[in-house]
């Protein structure tokens, strides 16, 4: 046996592991580093967050990735260039920040690595009828490994669209093994760049758990940010849209997509919720000369309904909903209190961490629970796969030389 192949196994029994979650998202904020001891597997899966913190990005790294993010044209050299690139900058961020804490790589069992998605191209936005659904995350998995010196687990969406899914949103497999509880019913609510959701029933049915994409959480508002108030990157606690007025206007114009209409579960991403998207609707509701602030004030406004509107879907007929918020929207007190405000079954929205998980440290942990049931798992069965959650174990392995 292989000495990588014997380690593995020997991890795979261990009854504690140590795994570092990484998650780069859509904002390009930063890289989400989450040092996890990972227990048991399936639905007696129990997480503790040793160590979490997010290494900002620098301006370079956003330049750079935004030259080719979200854009159907763009560089094929500069694409090739940035996938080992971004590897081996991930592994020395992993290498820098576990010296920081004083820990030995040795001790670590498994990076699970998301990677920098660039592109996501599901069926219903490219309409290609002999293509299939598809999504592209860079950042290599061997040039992580070697850097930081510890194997790696990555890659983990392509496997979900190789048996039928849209390679996310991922989360359900996650929060279902982690979060389910027997005395409530559960929505886990993710607000990143795109907002998703998951619906955990307190009878833990995995068939009638699913998730979804909702639409922008934070994309199109940091992109308006970035290129109207620089050198701010977003909306710090809502001060620039505070100041505006909503747009009825152009509110309705934003919410008058036919991606709204879709059933659950669908997924998006800033390929279709952009700059581009705002300057449509705009131009649709002759409001292209609404102040900076007026159009910040309505966005926020749209993220919040669109939000809200599937909570409600997600909540019909049920009178014990509780939902938990994570992501970077949780920090935007407008964005929470319009969300509140258009949910009229809802007393209050927590945050995870009533359930133990830092909301800006879940969806690295989450990555760590699925490199976890790649190593220890593959027993949990969702029987559900028209719900957009087949029944897989995801995951590519990079050993470390």
């Amino acid at each position: 046996m292989h000495q990588h192949i014997e380690k593995l196994y020997l991890s795979a029994k261990k009854e504690r592991k140590l795994i570092i979650g990484l998650m780069s998202g859509t904002s390009l904020d930063g890289l989400d580093i989450a040092l996890c001891e990972v227990s048991g597997q399936g639905m007696d899966t129990h997480v503790e967050v040793v160590k979490f913190t997010t290494v900002d990005y620098d301006d370079d790294y956003k330049t750079r990735v935004k030259r080719v993010f979200a854009k159907r044209e763009c560089d094929l050299e500069e694409v090739t260039l940035l996938n080992p690139w971004i590897g081996q900058l991930h592994g020395e961020m992993v290498a820098k920040t576990l010296a920081s804490w004083g820990v030995a790589k040795e001790l670590v069992d498994v990076i699970a690595s998301h990677g920098q998605t660039i592109y996501h191209c599901p069926k219903n936005q490219h309409k290609r009828p002999e293509y299939g659904n598809a999504t592209l995350q860079i950042g290599d998995s061997d040039h992580l490994a070697v850097t930081a010196g510890i194997t790696t687990i990555a890659d983990f969406r392509q496997k979900h669209i190789a048996a039928g899914g849209e390679g996310a949103p991922l989360a359900v497999y996650g929060d279902y093994l982690y979060f389910t509880s027997s005395s409530e019913n559960r929505i886990l609510l993710n607000m990143g760049g795109i907002a998703n959701l998951t619906y955990l029933p307190k009878s833990a049915d995995a068939r009638a758990v699913f998730s979804s994409d909702i639409g922008p959480g934070n994309t199109i508002m940091d992109a308006y940010v970035q290129r109207y108030f620089a050198p701010l990157h977003y909306d710090k606690d809502a001060a620039i849209a505070t100041k505006g007025t909503v747009s009825e206007g152009l509110l309705t114009a934003l919410c008058d997509d036919a991606f709204f209409a879709l059933g659950f579960p669908k997924t998006t991403g800033p390929e279709v919720f952009n700059l581009a998207y705002l300057a449509a609707a705009q131009a649709r509701s002759n409001t292209q000369n609404l102040s900076h602030f007026d159009v910040m004030a309505t966005l926020v406004q749209f993220s919040g309904l669109m939000i809200a509107k599937a909570i409600n879907q997600c909540s019909e007929g049920l009178t014990d909903v509780a939902v938990y918020a994570s992501g970077g929207g949780v920090h935007n007190p407008l964005l929470m209190d319009i969300i509140l405000a258009n949910c009229p079954a809802l007393s209050e929205i927590k945050n995870t961490d009533s359930l133990g998980i830092n909301p800006d440290a879940k969806e690295a942990v989450l990555f760590a629970i699925l490199a976890n049931e790649c190593l220890s798992g593959g027993q949990q069965r969702f029987g559900n796969t028209e719900q957009g959650i087949p029944d897989i174990t995801m995951g590519k392995i990079s050993f470390a030389d």
